[in-house]
């Protein structure tokens, strides 16, 4: 898994970059999840929420939201971006089950899921199933395993899905890479979206 608190210090955060470009597509599947929720969506917990670009999406559509990520100066960065939002937490994905976060009806991780090895997605899957409501959902946006992997991360499928036992996968569709530079445009990145059975 890369270093992210020095990928933020030495500004190379190409993450961001895909929220700017692609804002069009992640708001899309944003709304296609608010939809989904009725009319109460509930908790959302963005997981690898770095400096909020997604977060406050959540909360304008109606979820109450949670913004996690392990980095303490991304989450400075979220809370001056939206002071009166979402909720912003310092913390661990792989260890949600004693995060005293509560339960939630959505997941959202865009990027973050990917970079972990089979032992840190096994227990992202369980952190998240421990936190998960009845009929709860996840929405992810994960790179596909290519060549660059090694270096960005990346994971089929089946990684995905093996990693949440007791939850279905209801969509798996490729993620727009338009306007991407190198080496974003070759990550064969796609949407996923499971919900607890």
């Amino acid at each position: 898994m890369p270093s992210y608190a020095w990928m933020y210090r030495l500004g190379l955060t190409p993450w961001e970059r895909y929220g700017q470009v692609a804002g069009a597509s992640v708001a899309e599947h944003l709304d296609l999840e608010r939809a989904a929720a009725g009319e109460r969506p509930g908790r959302a917990l963005d997981l690898g929420c770095g400096r909020a670009q997604l977060t406050p999406e959540l909360v304008r559509r109606g979820w109450a939201t949670v913004g996690i990520d392990i980095v303490p100066a991304a989450i400075e960065a979220a809370r001056r971006t939206d002071p009166d939002g979402a909720t912003y937490v310092v913390g661990d994905v792989t260890s949600l089950a004693g995060s005293g976060l509560g339960r939630f009806d959505l997941f959202v991780d865009v990027g973050c899921f990917q970079g972990f090895d089979p032992a840190g997605r096994a227990a992202v899957g369980r952190g998240v199933t421990a936190l998960a409501n009845p009929g709860a959902r996840l929405l992810m946006l994960a790179f596909g395993p290519t060549r660059l992997r090694s270096m960005i991360g990346g994971v089929t499928e089946t990684e995905v899905t093996s990693a949440f036992p007791g939850w279905r996968l209801t969509g798996s569709q490729p993620a727009e890479t338009a306007g991407l530079g190198w080496p974003m445009n070759r990550t064969a990145p796609r949407w996923y979206r499971l919900q607890l059975a």
